[in-house]
């Protein structure tokens, strides 16, 4: 069995999807979002989204994580807090000891969907059934890291077939 954490950083709200593989079936161990207060500053936002990824990491002792690559925004201010966020949860993952992998946006959408641009509403219903979760209630940031951790089994998958 290897368990993946997903992780769709970003500074107002960071989705995170814990997934396990076992003989190539899927399982959901939980789906969530970190939310730091928005009213307060940066640098204590960064802290809240790297200690409650500690906690998850603590809670299912993952191996790996798995995150989507930045997009790039037009907005230097947004991408800036976006790197920001996702440098708190890299930090968060390699403390933990866990290797992390990195993946396009369109990749990921790919791997769950089989197109690259398919809409976010299309991704979320692939992973559920890919989980086999009815109704499953989670925001669209979860989703999405349950879509990256998803992406990033598959891609083991491929890489142990392929003898990489």
């Amino acid at each position: 069995m290897v368990v993946v954490l997903g992780l769709d950083p970003g500074s107002r709200i960071t989705g995170y999807g814990i997934v396990a593989e076992t003989s190539g079936r899927l399982s959901l161990l939980e789906a969530g979002t970190i939310r730091p207060p928005a009213k307060r500053d940066m640098p204590f936002r960064l802290g809240e989204i790297y200690k409650g990824l500690s906690e998850v990491i603590a809670r299912h002792s993952p191996q790996e994580s798995a995150l989507e690559n930045v997009f790039v925004s037009k907005n230097m201010q947004s991408a800036l807090k976006l790197g920001q966020a996702r440098g708190a949860a890299l930090a968060a993952c390699t403390v933990a000891g866990l290797s992390v992998a990195e993946y396009e946006p369109t990749k990921v959408k790919k791997s769950i969907v089989g197109v690259g641009n398919a809409p976010k509403d299309q991704v979320a219903f692939m992973v559920a059934r890919l989980l086999g979760v009815t109704n499953p209630g989670w925001a669209e940031d979860a989703s999405d890291a349950l879509a990256v951790a998803i992406c990033h089994l598959n891609q083991r998958r491929m890489n142990r077939l392929a003898g990489l």
